[in-house]
């Protein structure tokens, strides 16, 4: 029904948008807290990867700090494609458990040292009463689960959902210290190396996202997994379920596997036909922007007995690099008219769509969007509110605009372009345009 698609569409919307809506907005409430705690120019003299070779100060002329910031940024940007170079060689050659290993010393390294640093700087703040081991004890039992319910199994995926939000505004904090100009010069040049790292051919990104389809493993990187659970209305059976599954969206990986369609008989039609309605959906969870395996009625038959199908798919590459292919045992069966793949019977001999397989059960975000989203926020924070109030509805904007093209392209694509590309116009137009507008004329008592 597409009152369901509709529905699930929204969950699925929400399930995204709501947790980067709730790290920008803590990011922008540790700014505001915690920018009367530490000065300007201490903030300024923080060395970090982003601004290796210049420092700006603000004693220095308009070129030399956009020159300066250009330099910082290439350097980062570099620094940045051979890291993640080195881990698509280590993936490649199957060191994942030094990949796995790495990444929770990374997130045990952020969590504890650099969020620990912000958790002093609150309790200075607040002048909050602990004892330095009560401040110890609750900052490593803080850290040592944040690193298990990332990294484990048998965590619930809520709590792994918001240790993931956690990291984002930690590591997102820290990069609101770095010099205004370096800033907004780092936002575009990464915007600019998302999309060419996720969609040009021999991208790192676009390589590791193959890597890990062709293996069906999960991406050896930081991911947000939004896993929306939609509802079936009741009387609803396999062969009236339209479902599919979503997971393209930054690194997100749709799995895929072997599906044999074993000999039933004419009796055991109603079975068959709810057991190939739930290959279109794993526990239940469905998503309607990703094209899946859907039911239809089939084609009534004399013979009291079909024969066997083997359905496999050729993975040699994905996202639209690769063919898929059927082989069908024998002869051609009524149950492969209930794989919906475009509406021929002939077109099952040929070319499946991409996502039609796929058991990824909800959008996989980067954290480094997270990330990035909210530096950009925080550094409006740093201005004004209303230029914040932009930036997130353009940062908004962009992720659903984003949204809307992974529905058509079904393929993993960058969330960074379009949402820093907006939340940048958008905040040198409300800063040089509208906030001198809008001042002038509440200043004037033209408007209230």
């Amino acid at each position: 029904m597409d009152s369901s698609i509709l529905d699930s569409l929204g969950v699925e919307i929400i399930g995204v948008m709501s947790p980067v809506s709730v790290c920008m907005l803590l990011v922008v409430l540790l700014v505001y807290t915690l920018s009367s705690a530490t000065s300007s120019a201490a903030s300024d003299t923080i060395r970090t990867a982003a601004n290796l070779v210049y420092l700006e100060s603000p004693s220095d002329s308009t070129t030399q700090k956009l020159e300066g910031a250009l330099l910082n940024a290439l350097v980062f940007i570099v620094l940045i494609a051979i890291v993640t170079f080195v881990l698509v060689l280590l993936y490649y050659y199957n060191f994942t458990n030094f990949l796995k290993n790495y990444m929770r010393f990374s997130a045990f390294f952020v969590l504890g040292t650099m969020g620990g640093s912000i958790f002093l700087s609150v309790i200075q703040h607040f002048s909050v009463p602990i004892d330095s081991i009560t401040c110890f004890l609750l900052l490593f039992n803080f850290t040592v689960v944040g690193v298990l319910s990332v990294f484990s199994n048998g965590i619930p995926i809520f709590v792994r959902q918001a240790y993931m939000v956690v990291l984002g505004i930690i590591v997102a904090a820290w990069f609101t210290k770095l010099p205004e100009w370096t800033t907004w010069v780092l936002l575009v040049a990464l915007a600019v190396y998302d999309l060419v790292a996720v969609l040009a051919p021999g991208g790192p990104l676009k390589l590791l996202v193959e890597l890990a389809s062709t293996r069906d493993e999960e991406l050896p990187a930081l991911v947000y997994e939004a896993r929306p659970v939609v509802s079936r209305g009741p009387g609803t059976r396999g062969s009236g379920t339209r479902g599919s599954n979503l997971g393209l969206l930054v690194g997100g990986v749709s799995e895929s596997g072997s599906v044999e369609l074993q000999a039933v008989s004419q009796d055991n039609r109603n079975k068959s036909d709810e057991d190939v309605g739930n290959l279109a959906n794993e526990e239940g969870e469905t998503s309607p922007l990703v094209s899946n395996l859907r039911d239809r009625p089939t084609s009534s038959s004399g013979s009291s007995e079909y024969s066997v199908v083997n359905v496999r798919l050729n993975r040699g590459a994905q996202f639209g690099n690769g063919e898929s292919e059927i082989v069908v045992d024998e002869e051609m069966s009524p149950l492969v008219d209930m794989l919906e793949f475009g509406g021929d019977r002939e077109q099952t001999r040929g070319e499946i769509p991409e996502a039609s397989m796929g058991t990824s059960r909800g959008i996989k975000l980067g954290l480094g969007d997270f990330v990035f989203y909210s530096v950009l926020v925080g550094r409006a924070a740093m201005y004004d509110l209303m230029t914040v109030y932009a930036c997130y509805l353009a940062i908004i904007s962009g992720l659903g605009c984003t949204l809307i093209l992974l529905s058509v392209c079904h393929r993993a694509l960058p969330a960074l372009p379009i949402s820093i590309t907006l939340g940048v116009v958008f905040y040198f137009l409300t800063r040089l345009l509208m906030e001198p507008f809008v001042v002038g004329t509440s200043s004037n008592l033209m408007m209230f």
